[in-house]
């Protein structure tokens, strides 16, 4: 299953299995230094990041990739939802002639096959950028055990593609999530979205995984990325 279809498979039951994104969405605002007026969010989903702002916007551009998270996202005169694929040409040709006070980003550039193609276009229309993103030691252990690499982007690779276009200040922090039993936690995995389009690989052995997974927690590693100035 991809990516984009396991967010859309699994969008109505989001908000209950999105505690992570949740936590680090409110983070991510709450930091911010300024109230910005004119705001380009990248991985809108379903609406943490823009729930969390409580002053007045001019402009507000929302971007998803999955069409029924979009559909689930605020609606209103001054916010503009679209569905786009951060990878694509397609996308950059939305956003080349825009203009931002800031770009928010909540638990989703990780995914990026390119970041720092992606990030050098963003330099081009906004001065500051705050996002916050999963990194590969997200669900460590189960890839230990199943022998599998994560699909998203590790510390050193996310770093290097802000700091070619930005200085930056950078924050790595470890989640932990507890869980009253294993039905649960295995649960949470499949709906959350974090794992990705690596679901099928985890549970490919799953009695493997599940007899040998023996934390009542999963960790959750994530990087705050705010950018200071332009190169």
């Amino acid at each position: 299953m991809s990516v984009k279809n396991q967010f859309s498979k699994y969008a109505k039951q989001y908000k209950n299995h999105n505690i992570i994104q949740q936590i680090v969405a409110k983070s991510l605002v709450r930091e911010l230094k300024t109230q910005a007026k004119r705001i380009l969010e990248l991985g809108c989903g379903s609406g943490q990041v823009y729930n969390n702002i409580s002053w007045d916007i001019e402009y507000y551009k929302a971007i998803d990739f999955s069409a029924s998270m979009c559909e689930l996202h605020p609606k209103g005169k001054n916010i503009e939802v679209k569905c786009f694929d951060f990878d694509t040409q397609e996308f950059l040709d939305e956003i080349k002639n825009d203009s931002y006070d800031i770009i928010l980003s909540s638990s989703a550039l990780q995914w990026s096959k390119d970041l720092s193609k992606i990030i050098k276009q963003l330099s081009m229309i906004s001065k500051e950028i705050n996002a916050v993103l999963f990194t590969s030691n997200t669900f460590n252990k189960i890839q230990e055990i199943t022998n599998t690499k994560s699909p998203i982007l590790d510390e050193i690779s996310i770093k290097e593609a802000f700091s070619k276009y930005f200085k930056c200040e950078f924050e790595t922090i470890m989640y932990k999530l507890e869980f009253d039993n294993k039905k649960d936690l295995f649960d949470y995995i499949k709906k959350s979205g974090v794992s990705g389009a690596s679901a099928t690989l985890e549970f490919k052995n799953a009695k493997k995984l599940y007899k040998e997974y023996d934390l009542n927690y999963l960790e959750f590693e994530v990087i705050f990325v705010k950018t200071i100035s332009k190169l």
